[in-house]
């Protein structure tokens, strides 16, 4: 791998994986950064990447010294690094507990709830209580309720809060771990259109399409 400058953005990912939401928040900030695609089982488990996130999964992005991993923490960390593209209400503004509980509410109970569903491990009615989410049926409900009205979950501004639970949507509407409400399917047609959006997407499908078979 290249070493960064000081004051470049780099973004490690891979184009079939969650590094499409953090690519996405990246073309919502603006700002010029350097993708390096690693491959699973190879490089994204060498010794070199595992000393940036040992883990070894992807995205992790870093900018001055700073790594961030986890799709969440990154679009909020994106958010308040370049306060100039707006995605983010300031610390003293009211609507940031709001952007707050529903970016870190799909990054807890309704990734948790789809996973265990998805899995067959739903927690039984008798032990909900024990697991973060509730029940699934309850995380659903929660959810369209922060779609709705809209356009956007603060209303008429759109922040980084969108792009992550907007991901967390439609990717439940692609692959049918979600219902497919109306509400949902409103607000993931509004998302999908926005420039970044499309802009990202056409990144990734570029380097899955160029990427060999094996």
């Amino acid at each position: 791998m290249i070493q960064p400058s000081d004051d470049e953005i780099v973004f490690y990912t891979n184009p079939m994986s969650r590094g499409r939401i953090a690519r996405w928040m990246l073309e919502e900030v603006g700002r010029p950064y350097r993708t390096v695609v690693l491959d699973y089982g190879t490089t994204m488990k060498a010794p070199e990447y595992l000393a940036i996130n040992p883990m070894g999964k992807v995205p992790a992005v870093t900018w001055r010294g700073v790594t961030v991993t986890e799709c969440a923490a990154i679009c909020a960390w994106l958010a308040d690094a370049f306060p100039a593209a707006d995605l983010a209400p300031a610390l003293d503004d009211p609507a940031r507990g709001t952007y707050l509980r529903w970016l870190f509410f799909a990054a807890g109970p309704l990734e948790a709830a789809v996973t265990a569903k998805a899995l067959g491990l739903l927690a039984p009615a008798d032990k909900a209580r024990m697991a973060g989410y509730g029940s699934f049926d309850q995380v659903v409900d929660t959810l369209e309720r922060a779609v709705t009205p809209g356009p956007w979950i603060l209303g008429d501004r759109f922040s980084a809060a969108d792009v992550y639970v907007g991901s967390q949507i439609m990717w439940g509407l692609q692959f049918g771990t979600l219902p497919a409400r109306d509400a949902f399917k409103a607000y993931a047609a509004r998302l999908s259109g926005r420039e970044a959006a499309v802009r990202a997407r056409e990144i990734d499908d570029a380097l899955v399409a160029a990427t060999p078979a094996t």
